[in-house]
């Protein structure tokens, strides 16, 4: 049963992007399920444990990140955001994330695709 009566998928997306711009690992992590995955266009990591050090591996390796969503979809517990990242200020790319959300508004999947 999907709790959408409980959770705005569309807020927590939002919530899970501004925290990200944060760099903020523990806030990030926090919003993940235990059984999290991640796959993008260089990564593929299954369980909380292995997502945040990808994450802590990402923010570690720029000095900022700016996620500015250009565009919300929402069905059911997915969200899918078009979004522009800017790295140090500088390095634009155009990144659409697929977020699913289980039924505690827990983050069960990141699917990031580049272009």
């Amino acid at each position: 049963m999907i709790n959408e009566d409980f959770y705005d998928y569309k807020k927590l997306a939002l919530e899970y992007f501004y925290k990200f711009t944060l760099k903020d690992l523990s806030a990030v992590s926090d919003m993940f399920s235990e059984d999290v995955r991640l796959h993008d266009w260089e990564n593929d990591a299954t369980g909380k444990k292995d997502v945040v050090s990808v994450y802590k591996r990402i923010f570690d390796s720029v000095d900022t990140i700016a996620v500015t969503p250009a565009a919300l979809y929402k069905d059911s517990e997915t969200v899918v955001g078009e979004l522009v990242i800017t790295i140090n200020g500088k390095e634009r790319i155009l990144v659409t994330d697929v977020l699913t959300f289980d039924t505690d508004g827990k983050i069960l999947s990141v699917r990031a695709y580049k272009g």
